[in-house]
């Protein structure tokens, strides 16, 4: 009996009776490109202390659970994405010399062999436990990367330099400006302010029909790929006060159809939230899982989370989930695959679905938007090569390329678009994966507007810091490219509240016992149609957006459109007198585990990719 089979019959105990099938294996391992060690962690429902466990018995090594606190002491590593690789670390204590040390089945077999010496005999500790002793004594280096990175690859660009007192109350002052102008247009200088009226609301109600018009590109359903070609991938999951979406959370990622060795699931929890960091820790012991501990500093946002996680990451392509996240089990290896069809593509989005719209009817306007966002209007972005504000999870990333841009900007509230316009911005590929992750949408009004006054409190950091230096912002996202952004952005802060203001001028005139702007009958009609063409194109997209995704039952709760929109209207003002007082602050939405429902069949006869806009692509 080999050396090597002679190990892996001891770790596998009764699931390898001989030695044929510690061969067997051996083989299936060598054949994908996995070490052994990790093979049967991952793959055999072996936890990895276990396996590191036997494997230092077999070896005549100690073994530990993990490197003990008391060696705990600050570093600051020339590379902090080294510290996934990195297998051995030699401490001193009390003038002795100790070895922790992960490692690999090749080495076992070569340390089984030799011959060491007491004082540099090594301890054998799991991968994870290393990394996380490492990730203990590189905290102030993670934090510091993790809130300046951005800052240091883009100082023009960014949140935390941009945002100062001056610039805030200054946007907040022409944009109350602009929305005075424009509200005032029927009783000023109307030949002037007509063209001002005119390229805030139509601007993106023409984006709106002209996605209604893009067809969808078809493609054939792709064939998953055999485990050996799919690449590790790593899935960060930034959780605060989730101690009750930690089951279900552990229940989908299990779900999730990708080899498990080559996953590398990381739950990044804050230490500010203990009973998070318990519930997390109580159900560790896969070969996938693993925990990140973010220290407590400030900003307390989920973008400087994640970038503290981003250095630890084992994978080629990295993916972003929220704690209330259920992702088809298919999308990692579409994704994968997809990356590997289109080397230019650095960033794909899939489609974010709202479970529990039959529910609520707030929860039913929230998921025709997302239909209209995810099915429709992203869709058509990415076919026109625009700029695509990203969704807060679900987008997937070649790790490299998130390195290279510098990750997400900490002090964004509102990230995930915020990175959006970066990739354009270096003109990098974007476009939508066909696979969706399910979540619920908020039944409550507080936690609904509390949520939507932090979006629209994001898309005002990313207007603004995007546009501070508008030269550059051009020469480097291009004219067309920086015309989009400029309507899709400025046409998403100023609808709602225009909206809003035009429905209580509306209110005014009616109770003055005249028809709204008697004086100026053809304004009337016209700011009528602009009204009826922003309101009409929306529930257009949300329309087909539905239609597109088989959620016939939601499209009568799309009724209630105008009412959404005043109360987006509110929120935005919320958002700007949060600019102003809290420009970082991170409201944090509540969660509760929830229950998907059946999806409803398509009515008999009907024909889903007969509707508007599904013409075969050209």
């Amino acid at each position: 009996m080999s050396d090597a089979t002679a190990l892996i019959r001891t770790i596998m105990g009764e699931f390898c009776p001989d030695e044929g099938s510690a061969i067997r294996l051996l083989d299936r391992a060598l054949e994908l490109e996995v070490d052994p060690l990790e093979y049967c962690a991952a793959t055999m429902g072996m936890g990895e202390a276990h396996v590191m466990e036997r494997a230092a018995a077999w070896a005549g090594l100690d073994f530990a659970e993990a490197v003990p606190a008391a060696f705990d002491r600050d570093m600051a590593p020339n590379r902090l994405d080294a510290i996934p690789q990195t297998k051995l670390v030699s401490l001193v204590s009390a003038q002795q010399r100790w070895i922790y040390a992960a490692p690999e089945f090749l080495d076992v077999l070569r340390l089984a062999r030799q011959r060491i010496g007491p004082g540099a005999r090594p301890i054998l500790v799991p991968r994870a436990a290393l990394q996380d002793y490492l990730a203990r004594c590189s905290s102030l280096a993670l934090i510091d990367q993790a809130r300046q990175a951005l800052a240091r690859k883009w100082p023009l660009a960014t949140a935390q330099l941009a945002l100062t007192k001056l610039v805030r109350y200054g946007f907040i002052a022409l944009l109350g400006l602009l929305l005075a102008l424009v509200l005032a247009a029927p009783y000023l200088a109307q030949g002037l302010l007509l063209p001002l009226a005119a390229c805030v609301l139509i601007g993106p109600s023409l984006i709106r029909l002209a996605a209604l018009r893009t067809p969808l590109r078809r493609q054939r359903r792709p064939r998953r790929p055999p485990d050996a070609e799919l690449p590790i991938y790593s899935v960060l999951i930034p959780l605060r006060d989730e101690q009750a979406m930690v089951p279900q959370l552990f229940a989908a990622m299990r779900r999730l159809d990708y080899p498990p060795e080559r996953l590398d699931i990381k739950f990044v929890v804050e230490t500010r939230s203990p009973e998070t960091v318990s519930v997390v820790e109580r159900n560790l012991g896969d070969f996938r899982f693993s925990i990140v501990r973010v220290i407590d500093a400030k900003p307390y946002t989920k973008p400087k989370a994640i970038n503290y996680a981003l250095p630890l990451c084992r994978g080629e392509f990295v993916v972003v989930f929220d704690a209330e996240d259920i992702p088809d089990p298919d999308q990692l290896w579409k994704a994968a695959l997809r990356f590997r069809q289109d080397p230019d593509i650095v960033c794909l989005q899939a489609r974010l679905v709202i479970a529990n719209g039959p529910t609520h009817w707030l929860a039913a306007l929230f998921a025709g938007e997302y239909a209209g966002l995810f099915g429709v209007l992203l869709p058509a972005l990415a076919n026109w090569r625009l700029p695509m504000p990203l969704g807060g999870t679900s987008n997937h990333f070649r790790i490299e390329a998130l390195r290279q841009i510098g990750g997400w900007d900490a002090f964004n509230v509102t990230e995930d678009a915020d990175i959006g316009m970066r990739l354009a911005r270096l003109r990098m590929e974007v476009d939508t994966l066909d696979s969706r992750t399910r979540e619920a949408a908020p039944t409550r009004l507080l936690p609904w507007l509390g949520q939507r006054t932090r979006w629209m409190k994001g898309w005002m950091q990313t207007f603004i810091v995007h546009n501070l230096h508008p030269r550059v912002l051009v020469r480097e996202m291009g004219w067309r490219a920086t015309i989009a952004f400029e309507v899709l952005v400025l046409g998403m802060i100023t609808s709602p509240i225009l909206f809003l203001g035009f429905l209580l001028i509306t209110l005014v005139e009616a109770l003055r016992g005249l028809p709204p702007w008697t004086d100026w009958v053809g304004w009337a009609a016209l700011y009528g149609g602009i009204l009826a063409l922003g309101l009409g194109s929306a529930l257009a997209v949300t329309l087909l957006g539905l239609r597109r995704a088989n959620r016939a039952d939601l499209l009568w709760g799309q009724m209630l459109l105008p009412l959404y929109w005043a109360m987006i209207g509110v929120a935005t003002i919320r958002a700007a007198i949060e600019l102003a007082r809290q420009p970082f602050h991170w409201f944090k939405s509540p969660h509760t585990p929830y229950e998907v429902p059946p999806e409803p069949k398509p009515p008999a006869g009907a024909d889903w990719q007969k509707d508007l806009g599904e013409r075969p692509a050209e």
